[in-house]
């Protein structure tokens, strides 16, 4: 079986829950590579968004995930790239619905809105919810320009 490579970017607001999700994602025996940010200076999101989304659209990682402060910010940077499909998720239901209606390769996450025990339970469903195609696929097709 595969080993799944996951992408992390965050900014200052979401640095804590990346690291944290970092070290369990690899506990679990994934791949992981930080985008940053390295710490809870303030900083700009497009900053680590834009090598996250990069690297996602080039095919270099599986998934993504992105955290903010209220997830918006970084997740819209990421979806100015064409291969990217970013689903801003604040519970397990949503991450569930961006993967398996909206074929969602990376998961925006809120950081000052949730807690980490729901930031692991949305990586978990994200990670693990195969994208139902059929109807759904030819919106997914709509999206780029």
């Amino acid at each position: 079986m595969k080993k799944l490579r996951i992408a992390l970017a965050a900014d200052h607001a979401g640095f804590q829950f990346k690291n944290d999700l970092a070290e369990i994602l690899k506990a679990e025996g994934y791949e992981v590579k930080d985008f940053g940010t390295n710490s809870e200076e303030s900083m700009d999101y497009p900053d680590t968004a834009h090598p996250l989304a990069a690297a996602v659209e080039a095919g270099e990682f599986d998934f993504g995930f992105t955290l903010c402060g209220s997830g918006n910010g970084i997740t819209m940077t990421a979806n100015k790239h064409q291969k990217v499909r970013a689903a801003l998720c604040w519970t397990a239901e949503i991450a569930g619905l961006a993967r398996s209606h909206n074929d969602a390769n990376v998961c925006g996450i809120p950081a000052r809105f949730i807690s980490f025990e729901e930031v692991k339970e949305i990586a978990k469903i994200f990670l693990n919810t195969e994208f139902e195609g059929g109807r759904h696929q030819k919106r997914i097709d709509k999206i780029p320009l």
